[in-house]
C-alpha cells in the first residue's frame, strides 16, 4: 500500500516535470529595472527573450509569437 501512494507521488511529479519541459510554453515574471517594474518572458530553458513594460504586453508578445505564456513568481 505505502509503495502505490509512493509510486503515484513519482508518476504525478514526473508529469508535471514534462509539463514544464514544453518549449512550447514561455515563463512571464515581473523584474525590476532601474527601480522600475517590468515583465521578463523566459523561454521554458531559462533564455530570457525580451522584457516588456506591462504584464499585458509580455503575455500578448508571447502569444504573438506561438508560446503559451505561464506565470512564473
Amino acid at each position: 500500500m505505502l509503495n502505490d501512494a509512493k509510486n503515484k507521488e513519482v508518476n504525478a511529479i514526473q508529469a508535471a516535470i514534462a509539463i514544464l519541459d514544453d518549449p512550447s510554453l514561455a515563463y512571464v515574471k515581473s523584474v525590476e529595472i532601474d527601480g522600475e517594474t517590468a515583465w521578463a518572458i523566459h523561454a521554458f530553458d531559462g533564455t530570457q527573450l525580451a522584457v516588456l513594460a506591462d504584464r499585458e504586453a509580455a503575455f500578448g508578445a508571447a502569444i504573438t509569437n506561438d508560446y503559451v505564456p505561464v506565470s512564473a513568481h
